[in-house]
């Protein structure tokens, strides 16, 4: 459902291009990894996967599923909640583990967090958590590094200037773009496996940015 969804409404929303590909891997499964800086951009990487032909399995924040009808369906599908900083979080790696196991294609956010700045130009991906290494190392999993751009055009800074950019992003339809890098095997420990991942999505959101010509583009990454 949220891709069907997300791959309906975000043409709407704005002009929406794809590069890159996602080739079966085999092996113990595939970790797709974005970089976040808007509300926005899981839809819209969402909908260039849809494109792609890849429904992943998406670990996101646990206060979606307290929305009545969002986490019923996010159960339903086999999503991941991710309870940060509770006694709950080991479960979310247990069950991205599993969904691996499965040969599911898995989708995560591996900054935890959004950009601080207040406009609508890019920013580079922020320092990760140790989440993504501790995965990969426990399940043998490559990352896909994705990056995507644009989405801040849709929806960034305060709420009232968020609600007014989704409102208006019919009329704008800003340039959005996700590019979808190589497979990356990690190694080493997880500080060594949290840089290379980083440095991936990096380079993959350099590309997703110049693409879509977004101001911020030549950004360095944050911390």
């Amino acid at each position: 459902m949220l891709s069907r969804t997300a791959a309906a409404l975000i043409p709407v929303f704005g002009r929406l291009s794809v590069t890159g590909t996602l080739a079966p891997t085999g092996g113990p499964g595939t970790v797709l990894v974005a970089n976040h800086t808007s509300l926005t951009d899981p839809a819209v990487v969402l909908a260039a996967l849809h494109r792609l032909g890849v429904r992943p399995v998406v670990m996101a924040t646990a206060g979606l599923w307290r929305v009545p009808w969002l986490g019923r369906a996010l159960t339903g599908e086999g999503h991941i909640p991710v309870a940060r900083g509770t006694a709950r979080a080991p479960a979310a790696l247990d069950a991205a583990a599993e969904a691996l196991a499965q040969g599911r294609v898995l989708l995560m956010y591996a900054e935890g967090c959004l950009p601080a700045r207040r406009d609508a130009a890019e920013s580079a991906p922020g320092p990760f958590r140790s989440g993504l290494a501790r995965l990969t190392e426990r399940t043998g999993a490559l990352v896909v590094p994705v990056g995507q751009a644009g989405s801040r055009r849709l929806s960034s800074g305060s709420t009232a200037k968020q609600l007014a950019g989704v409102a208006t992003a019919p009329l704008r339809r800003p340039s959005l773009h996700v590019h979808v890098g190589a497979p990356v095997q990690l190694t080493g420990d997880v500080t060594e496996r949290t840089a290379q991942a980083r440095a991936a999505v990096t380079d993959a959101w350099h590309t997703a940015a110049a693409l879509a010509a977004a101001p911020g583009a030549g950004e360095r990454s944050r911390g």
